[in-house]
C-alpha cells in the first residue's frame, strides 16, 4: 500500500475518533439538561455551548487507541411525592362502615320493636342492602384508586348480611339454630375469602370487629346462640389467613371468641347458674386459639403479640370455675396446662414456637396448673400438691431451662401456701398446731427439701446463687419439719424442745455430708460444697449459742451440745485424713 493511501486512512480514523468523543459529550449534556428541567418548576434558558470547530489533521498511521471511557451521567434527582394523605380516606371509610351497620341494626331491631314495616320487608331490605354494597364494592375495586372505598363497602355488606342472618335466627326464629349457624358460616367465609382474594387484612378486620359490638344488640344480650355464631365466624376466618402475615386479623378473631365468652361467664356467675354448653364453648374457643396460633406462627413477624393474644384466647377456660363444678373446672385448667407445657417442651420441633413464644406459654402453663390446683383443693392440700407438681416437672424436663422456670414458679406458689400455715413465728414460740395442718406441714416440708435438691441437680452449671437459695430453703424446711413433728408427737412444750434439738443436729449432719462429698470430687470443684458446709456449720453454731442455749431446757440442752460437739470432733479429725487419702488416689490415677 502506497504512502498516500496510508495518510487517507489515518485521517478517516481520526475523524471517527473525534465524532465518537463529540457524541459522548452531547449525550452527557442532554442528561444534564433533563436533570435541570426536572428540578426547576419553570424552564430556564440554557446557554448553547460554542463548540470549537474541528480541523482534521494529517497524522501518521498508528494503531487506533480505544476511546477514553466517559463518566456515567449523573442520575436524575426526582422530586419526592407529596405527603400521603390516604389515611383520611381510610378514616372516613371506617366511620362509614360503623354508621351503616348501626343503621342495619336499627332496621332489624328497633323497627321490629316499634312495629315499623313487616318483618319480611325488614329482612329483605337488609339482604338487598348487603348485596348492593358488596356488588358496588366489587365494581369500585376495579376502578383506579377505588381500593379503599371498595374494601369499606364490601366489609359493610358482609357484616350487614351476617347481622341479617342473626336476626332471622334469633329474633324472628324463621330458621333453626343449626341452619342459622351454617348460613352465618357461609356468609362469613365468603366475605373473608374475598378479603384473601383482594389481599386485604383490613377487610377481614372490618368484618369481625363491628360484629363483636353490634351482634349482641341484635340478640338482646350475650346468649349461647350468639357465642355459637361468633365461634363459627372465628373458625371460618382461619383458612383465609393461611400464608398471610395478618396479625390484626388474628387479634380480631380472638376478640370475637373471648369477649362474648367472658361476658356470658360473668352473667351466669352473678345469677348463680351453671351451663355445661357454655363450658364446652370455652373449651372450643381455647382449642381454636391454640390451633390457630400454631398454624399461623411460622408466617408471623410479630410472634410475641400472637403468643400474648393467644393467651387471652384461653382465658375463658381459666374462668370456667365461675359456672362449673370444681372438678370440671380443675380438669379443664389442668389439661390446658399440660397442652401448653407439651408445646413448650417440643417447641424446637414446631415451626414458629421459639424465641419469646416459649417463655410466654410456659408462664401461662404454670398459671393454668396453679389455677387447677387452687380450684380443686384448699390451701392445706394445694401447697403440697403444687410442690409435688414442681418436682415432677423439674425431673421430667431437666434438660429444658424453660421447664425449670415453670417448676420454680409452681414451687414458689406452693411455698407461699406452706408459709401461710408454717410461718417463722411458729419456730420461735411453742404453738399447738391442728393435726391436719401439722400433717400438711410435714408433707410440704419433705417435698420442699426434695425440690431444693432436684432444682440444684437439674442445673447444668454450678450456680452459687442457686445453691445458696436451695440451702436456705432446705434448712428452713428441715427445722420446720422437726419442730412440727416434735410438737405433734411430744406435745407443745417438750416436743418443741426436741424438734429444735433435732434440727440443730440435722444441720451439722448436712454439713458433714457436704464435706464428705467435697473430699470425693476433684479439687477444682470443691469450693462450692466446702463453702456450703462451712455456712451450715456457722448457722448451726449460731443457733446453738443464740437460741438453743437460752431456749432449750434440761436434757435437750445437754444432748444437743454433746451430739453437735462429737460430730464436729469427728469432722475435724476425719476430714483431713479423708481428703489426703482421696487426693493421693486421684494423683495416682493421673
Amino acid at each position: 500500500m502506497t504512502e498516500p493511501h496510508r495518510a487517507v486512512i489515518a485521517r478517516v480514523n481520526a475523524d471517527f475518533s473525534a465524532i465518537t468523543q463529540y457524541m459522548a459529550r452531547v449525550s452527557a449534556d442532554l442528561s444534564t439538561l433533563d436533570r435541570l428541567l426536572s428540578e426547576q418548576p419553570q424552564p430556564q434558558p440554557y446557554p448553547v455551548p460554542n463548540w470549537p470547530q474541528y480541523q482534521p489533521q494529517h497524522q501518521p498511521l498508528q494503531a487506533a487507541a480505544p476511546p477514553t471511557p466517559q463518566a456515567a451521567p449523573p442520575t436524575p434527582q426526582r422530586q419526592k411525592p407529596p405527603r400521603d394523605e390516604g389515611w383520611i380516606g381510610k378514616l372516613l371509610a371506617v366511620a362509614g362502615v360503623a354508621v351503616t351497620l348501626i343503621g342495619v341494626v336499627l332496621l332489624v331491631v328497633l323497627a321490629a320493636q316499634a312495629g315499623i314495616l313487616r318483618p319480611e320487608i325488614r329482612v329483605a331490605g337488609g339482604a338487598a342492602l348487603a348485596v348492593a354494597l358488596v356488588a358496588v364494592g366489587a365494581w369500585l375495586y376495579r376502578r383506579p384508586g377505588g381500593r379503599v372505598g371498595a374494601i369499606a363497602l364490601a366489609a359493610t355488606g358482609i357484616a350487614a348480611a351476617y347481622i341479617d342472618i342473626i336476626a332471622v335466627t334469633t329474633i324472628y326464629e324463621w330458621v333453626s339454630a343449626p341452619v342459622g349457624l351454617v348460613l352465618a358460616a357461609v356468609i362469613g367465609g365468603g366475605g373473608l375469602t374475598l378479603a384473601r382474594r383482594w389481599d386485604s387484612q383490613q377487610l377481614g378486620v372490618l368484618v369481625l370487629v363491628p360484629l363483636i359490638v353490634l351482634a349482641p344488640v341484635v340478640t338482646d344480650g350475650i346468649t349461647l346462640l350468639l357465642v355459637g355464631f361468633m365461634l363459627a365466624l372465628a373458625a371460618v376466618s382461619l383458612p383465609v389467613q393461611l400464608g398471610r402475615d395478618w396479625i390484626w386479623l388474628h387479634c380480631a378473631r380472638i376478640g370475637a371468641i373471648t369477649f362474648p365468652l367472658l361476658i356470658a361467664l360473668l352473667a351466669l356467675y352473678f345469677n348463680e347458674r351453671t351451663d355445661l354448653w357454655l363450658v364446652s364453648a370455652c373449651a372450643i374457643g381455647a382449642g381454636l386459639a391454640i390451633v390457630a396460633a400454631l398454624i399461623l406462627l411460622p408466617r408471623t413477624s410479630n410472634r410475641v403479640l400472637m403468643a400474648l393474644v393467644t393467651g387471652a384466647g384461653v382465658l375463658p377456660v381459666l374462668c370456667v370455675a365461675w359456672v362449673a363444678d370444681r372438678a370440671v373446672a380443675a380438669l379443664m385448667a389442668l389439661v390446658l396446662a399440660a397442652v401448653l407445657l407439651a408445646i413448650v417442651l417440643i417447641g424446637d420441633r414446631l415451626a414458629g414456637v421459639d424465641g419469646a413464644v416459649r417463655p410466654i406459654w410456659a408462664a401461662l402453663s404454670a398459671i393454668s396448673a396453679t389455677i387447677a390446683v387452687l380450684v380443686a383443693f384448699d390451701g392445706h392440700v394445694a401447697g403440697p400438691v403444687l410442690l409435688a407438681m414442681a418436682i415432677v416437672v423439674a425431673v421430667a424436663a431437666r434438660r429444658e431451662a424453660i421447664a425449670r422456670w415453670v417448676a420454680l414458679g409452681l414451687a414458689v406458689v406452693g411455698a407461699a401456701f406452706y408459709l401461710s400455715y408454717a410461718p417463722p413465728g411458729s419456730l420461735i414460740y411453742a404453738t399447738e398446731t391442728p393435726t391436719t395442718t401439722a400433717i400438711s406441714t410435714l408433707i410440704a416440708s419433705l417435698l420442699l427439701i426434695a425440690f431444693a435438691a432436684v432444682i440444684v441437680w437439674t442445673t447444668d452449671d454450678h450456680d452459687s446463687v442457686m445453691w445458696a437459695g436451695a440451702a436456705v430453703v432446705a434448712t428452713y424446711a428441715i427445722i420446720t419439719f422437726t419442730v412440727t413433728a416434735g410438737v405433734l408427737i411430744g406435745g407443745e412444750e417438750r416436743g418443741f424442745f426436741a424438734g429444735h434439738m433435732a434440727a440443730t443436729i440435722c444441720w451439722i449432719v448436712m454439713a458433714a455430708a457436704l464435706f464428705i462429698y467435697a473430699a470425693r470430687i476433684p479439687k477444682a470443684n470443691r469450693s462450692l460444697p466446702i463453702g456450703g458446709g462451712l455456712a451450715l456449720v456457722g448457722a448451726a453454731m449460731a443457733k446453738l449459742f443464740l437460741f438453743d442455749l437460752g431456749t432449750l431446757d434440761g436434757i435437750f440442752r445437754v444432748a444437743v451440745f454433746i451430739v453437735v460437739g462429737l460430730i464436729l470432733l469427728g469432722m475435724g479429725a476425719g476430714y483431713a485424713r479423708l481428703l489426703e487419702k482421696q487426693d493421693q488416689q486421684q494423683d495416682s490415677k493421673v
